[in-house]
């Protein structure tokens, strides 16, 4: 487990390909690292990597709040694209990125994490104790 940087986008849009099942071409890699230059300064990324390769990924969409008279700068996280390829699944690789994550969010006084899980990953979250968040309301709009 480790911090993840602009030297690992090969291996993050590796990731993000497999996570879709597909492969991951030039074209794609070279959209996936126009798209990480541009994130870079307002996203925080970790690496699960076994012997060999890197095996799981996520990453945190920092927001920095409206400031408020009183108090001072805070800001809250969007936790993404956890990923862990499937041979690697239940050996405790999602939850050391979950972890990691949650350090950072703490380490930088977040006030929140939040993230739209899939039902598969419901009980990783919840194990880790993200509960569900009733208040938020959402308009699809696609």
């Amino acid at each position: 487990m480790r911090a993840a940087g602009p030297d690992n986008v090969d291996a993050l849009a590796r990731l993000r390909a497999a996570w879709r099942e597909d492969d991951a071409t030039a074209e794609f890699v070279a959209t996936f690292r126009e798209w990480f230059g541009r994130e870079q300064a307002s996203r925080a990324w970790w690496l699960a990597e076994s012997d060999v390769a890197a095996i799981g990924m996520v990453n945190i969409k920092t927001f920095e709040r409206m400031p408020t008279p009183g108090r001072g700068p805070s800001r809250w996280g969007y936790l993404a694209n956890l990923y862990v390829v499937p041979a690697y699944r239940g050996s405790g690789a999602g939850g050391q990125l979950i972890n990691a994550a949650v350090e950072h969010a703490r380490a930088h006084n977040f006030v929140r994490l939040v993230l739209a899980p899939s039902e598969q990953a419901l009980p990783l979250y919840n194990r880790h104790g993200f509960r569900s968040a009733d208040e938020l309301l959402l308009l699809p709009l696609d």
